[in-house]
């Protein structure tokens, strides 16, 4: 059986009071006696009434709802922003509504668009190319944005994410200065951002230890692909380059894959091929010898997205639109990058 939602006229009978009167006490409006706003705010509270936020949003133009917009909220790197952005912005009275994207343009014009319906307050959200005009529109009509993990080149939208160049550039340096030679490069076939800079950091990289930037060591895997066919596929790259000796992973997804696809093929980590990838995760700590990665400042980003949105959303709105904020990330050293040297003596 469900339960009937409370209702401004249900309280009004429980107080033996108009519904005029419960809406000015429940709104702060009107000059009502304290004795009958006390009434009214604990029969409201006894019997669990909560306000249509649509409905307070209509009438006062605020919601008190924030929209999210990432790619998975179901990953750990977004999970785990989501968790801190949800957490500053209960301490001001937000709540976040949470969308996923899953990389797909439709599906990100779609959601924004049932956002706006749901006249949500701001917007934070990853972007993906495509998304630019729906994204200017939420601006001219004066919703605040905030980008996270990504942005959009040429355009003034506030945006924080971490330092994808740098990260990518000193993992792959750490590789050349343990004498890796021959890197090979793994990402997801997907026009982001975020995605161009790592691969920029890798050949930036490669060119400052003077080893070639070879097209034939790049290897870019279909988003949406099954995962056993993205790992025999990992597998086939790794098979089909004898010489590489070292691979970076551009994603911890990736990563993991890329783990099952070396142990499925027999291959000794970092004894045949040393690896590293970009964003940490839990396995790459348990899984022996210990993966080195590329740990992005989870808690930093969504702080430091959270509060430019706020700060929109202040009385004194503030205008930010020219803050870009890139995070620098902590490279974690574990054994899957130890001296080549090292290996080859005792092997």
């Amino acid at each position: 059986m469900i339960n009937k939602k409370v209702s401004i006229k249900d309280i009004a009978k429980l107080t033996n009071t108009s519904i005029t009167t419960v809406s000015f006490v429940l709104n702060g409006k009107g000059r009502i006696s304290k004795e009958i706003t006390k009434k009214i705010l604990d029969v409201a509270a006894k019997i669990g009434y909560e306000p249509n936020r649509m409905a307070v949003g209509l009438r006062t133009g605020v919601s008190k709802v924030i929209g999210l917009v990432v790619e998975t909220i179901g990953g750990p790197f977004f999970g785990a922003m989501a968790k801190v952005i949800e957490e500053e912005a209960e301490k001001v009275g937000y709540r976040i509504i949470y969308c996923s994207t899953n990389n797909n343009i439709q599906k990100g014009k779609d959601v924004i668009r049932m956002l706006s319906h749901q006249l949500v307050d701001g917007y934070i959200i990853t972007p993906m190319k495509g998304l630019e005009k729906d994204i200017q529109s939420l601006i001219a009509d004066e919703r605040p944005v905030v980008l996270i993990d990504g942005y959009f080149q040429g355009l003034d939208i506030p945006h924080v994410l971490v330092d994808n160049y740098g990260g990518a550039y000193s993992a792959v340096d750490c590789l050349i200065k343990a004498g890796y030679k021959k890197i090979g490069f793994i990402t997801a076939d997907l026009d982001l951002i975020q995605l161009h800079d790592r691969m920029m950091g890798y050949k930036g990289a490669l060119k400052a230890g003077g080893l070639k930037d070879d097209k034939k060591m790049i290897f870019k895997l279909p988003f949406d692909i099954d995962k056993n066919e993205a790992i025999n596929s990992i597998k086939n790259f790794i098979t089909q380059h004898k010489q590489m000796d070292a691979v970076f992973f551009t994603t911890n997804y990736l990563g993991t894959m890329g783990l099952q696809s070396i142990k499925e093929l027999g291959l000794n980590i970092p004894g045949d091929i040393g690896m590293v990838s970009f964003d940490d995760n839990e396995i790459f700590s348990l899984y022996p010898p210990g993966i080195t990665t590329v740990q992005q400042p989870t808690y930093e980003i969504a702080k430091s997205a959270i509060d430019l949105l706020l700060s929109q959303m202040s009385v004194d709105k503030h205008d930010i639109s020219k803050i870009k904020l890139q995070i620098p990330s902590k490279l974690i050293e574990r054994g899957s990058t130890v001296d080549k040297e090292s290996v080859l003596i005792k092997k």
